[in-house]
């Protein structure tokens, strides 16, 4: 029996070996239309230690440094979203068609795991009409993944797609380690991002929000119960099954999802005066939107020298910046950089961030960055106005796409993105090249000086006479009568409102024009 034992591990081993001398023997580029290896590829971050796979033409295989490990003792209630250092991670997905978008998708999750602090080690492409109700992927594909997992000595299964709460408790019973959803990462993410109070409270409410369908009890009751026979038969009021510590931990969770709305509301007020002195002063305001590492803060800073982060990886700006530029005609606006998107952003996180979103809902001007060396560019327009579809007023603007890191672009493909998009402006943070077209296109889109004004402004109201003179073009020279200022100008409706106010139309002079 002993012999016999040693026997079947043996073959095992071996079977195992085999399956993965299998795999390597049909081991597929499907990095780039180039044929880059994925290896070599800086817009993916750090090298994989893995290399893609393809097992019975329905899966590619590949490894990251993971979240995980096996679990914590069935004694104690778990969250099943958890911010750990991801180790040795290996990627799943699934598709019904589509091979290629499949790929691409799972490249971005390798990306993101790599943003987390992971090193990619295998991944595993699964075709099938539906996921698996149960494990996701089948159980006989489950039991397959769980020999590479141990073959590969991985920590944590990343899917790229949300499980729903059985499925991954399903998968991680199989596979014996971790497993988390996109969802979790890109969550992950954010929360070691998020630097100013409110990106922290949005992202917090995020995850909280996650994690309220996904909390696991403890023992095979999940609850520790007070009141019936447990209090005692202390009599009226005290029997029934009591509250349940699933039952607390909802209403703990609960209750401090409605303290950070309290909290991000509070916090709203803030940005709005900020938001309304530019409407004010009749600014406008562009605001630059985009799929994350698209090239937004780069560009931010080329055109105004704000000093953001510029780095080599995902969702590295969450906070927005804003910051004051000038067009080639001197007409001053305000440039915003915002979240990057990504394809599946989870919804928590567009409803979390949805007030600062409304800058994107109030922008005159939307520059949509576009990353022209990625590999699929247009995947990545479409993941952004998937999103902008979601925002109040964010498709009322016009919009400019703007073609980012051409001199990293394939001239080929510069080329096709320049006749698919042929309003487009085509720019270098990096070496300056097409700034000087893409500020032209600015002015151009800009609101207009749409209203004219002549009147008197009283003495008092100097701070306006500043405002005409600053965001205005004056029609006539300025002249200082006994009871004020007159003014004869084109000014923005914000300028043009404040004048009416203020001059009350008296004195037989004009009233403001619009044209």
């Amino acid at each position: 029996m002993h012999t016999k034992s040693n026997h079947d591990s043996s073959q095992a081993s071996a079977e195992a070996s085999n399956r993965g001398e299998e795999a390597d023997n049909r081991t597929v580029d499907i990095h780039s239309r180039a044929g880059t290896s994925l290896q070599a590829d800086p817009r993916y971050g750090r090298a994989w230690a893995g290399d893609w796979l393809d097992r019975e033409q329905r899966k590619g295989l590949q490894r990251v440094e993971g979240i995980g490990g096996n679990f914590a003792d069935d004694e104690q209630v778990e969250l099943e979203y958890r911010q750990v250092r991801l180790e040795r991670v290996v990627l799943v997905g699934v598709y019904a068609q589509g091979r290629t978008e499949a790929e691409e998708s799972l490249r971005e999750l390798a990306a993101l795991a790599d943003t987390a602090g992971s090193t990619v080690v295998a991944g595993v492409l699964q075709r099938r009409d539906i996921p698996d109700n149960a494990t996701f992927l089948g159980k006989g594909k489950a039991h397959e993944l769980a020999d590479l997992v141990r073959a590969q000595t991985a920590d944590t299964v990343i899917v790229d797609s949300e499980l729903a709460p059985s499925q991954r408790r399903a998968l991680e019973d199989v596979v014996g380690v971790k497993v988390i959803d996109r969802t979790a990462l890109v969550l992950d993410i954010f929360a070691r991002h998020a630097k100013s109070k409110e990106g922290k409270a949005q992202v917090e409410l995020a995850q909280l929000e996650y994690l309220l369908p996904r909390l696991r009890g403890w023992g095979e009751s999940m609850s520790r119960q007070a009141g019936g026979q447990v209090a005692g038969g202390a009599g009226i009021g005290s029997r029934g099954p009591g509250e349940t510590q699933l039952e607390l931990d909802r209403r703990r969770i609960r209750f401090r999802m409605a303290k950070l709305r309290r909290d991000i509301k509070k916090m709203k007020p803030a940005r709005e005066t900020r938001r309304a002195e530019r409407q004010r002063t009749g600014i406008p305001s562009v605001v630059i939107v985009g799929y994350t590492n698209a090239g937004k803060s780069s560009l931010l800073n080329r055109l105004t020298g704000a000093g953001v982060l510029v780095e080599n990886a995902l969702f590295a700006t969450l906070d927005p910046t804003v910051r004051r530029a000038r067009t080639p005609s001197d007409r001053e606006f305000t440039l915003s950089d915002t979240v990057g998107f990504v394809r599946n952003l989870p919804t928590q996180l567009v409803e979390a961030f949805r007030s600062t979103l409304e800058e994107v809902g109030e922008a005159d001007v939307l520059l949509h960055v576009v990353d022209a060396s990625h590999a699929d560019p247009v995947g990545q327009v479409k993941a952004v106005h998937e999103v902008l579809n979601g925002v109040d007023g964010a498709r009322e603007a016009p919009e400019l796409i703007v073609l980012s890191k051409i001199d990293l672009a394939d001239p080929v493909d510069l080329a096709a993105l320049r006749t698919r998009f042929p309003d487009a402006v085509a720019v270098s943070a990096a070496t300056g090249e097409g700034l000087d077209e893409l500020m032209g296109k600015i002015d151009e889109l800009l609101p207009q000086l749409e209203s004219e004004i002549e009147g008197v402004i009283p003495f008092s109201r100097g701070d306006l006479v500043s405002l005409i003179y600053e965001y205005g073009d004056l029609l006539a020279p300025v002249a200082y009568r006994d009871n004020g200022t007159f003014v004869h100008a084109r000014v923005p409706k914000s300028i043009a409102a404040q004048f009416e106010a203020a001059s009350g139309n008296s004195d037989g002079h004009s009233p403001e024009r619009s044209s």
